[in-house]
């Protein structure tokens, strides 16, 4: 019995180092901000949203779908990271905001509801998103 045991051991030991699942990383990055004057430009006035949700759904190469949730951090950055099979990679993803929980900049501008894109990056590299704009209901006097 212990004479079995050692050949299956040696076997699984011989063979281990050819068996290999190449991983795979990738991240989706982007930033949230408020434009106060709603010009569409992110200028002095402007600053980031801490806090604001953001979705990003992929589907891998295989056709699972994903769902992720991310908030902004101090710096108005989200960041949705993952690692995975190589052979399950993300395929493509969309990534759009959900809310802002800022006091103020709470309307999402136009054309920023979402971005969809192919994530076609090898493993290590991210995908910046082009940033999403909120909107304060009114705009600021000095905006004018």
């Amino acid at each position: 019995m212990a004479e079995k045991l050692l050949l299956l051991l040696f076997f699984v030991l011989l063979i281990f180092p050819f068996i290999s699942v190449k991983a795979w990383t990738g991240e989706i990055h982007g930033r949230v901000v408020c434009d106060l004057c709603a010009d569409g430009s992110v200028g002095p006035e402007d600053h980031v949203l801490e806090g604001a949700e953001v979705a990003v759904l992929c589907i891998t190469k295989s056709g699972e779908v994903l769902n992720y949730q991310a908030f902004t951090n101090s710096r108005g950055i989200y960041t949705v990271a993952e690692t995975m099979p190589e052979s399950e990679r993300w395929d493509a993803c969309l990534a759009r905001p959900i809310s802002s929980f800022h006091e103020h900049c709470t309307h999402l501008g136009d054309g920023f509801s979402g971005v969809k894109f192919s994530y076609n990056h090898i493993s290590g590299y991210s995908h910046a998103v082009k940033p999403f704009v909120y909107r304060p209901a009114s705009m600021p006097i000095y905006c004018g």
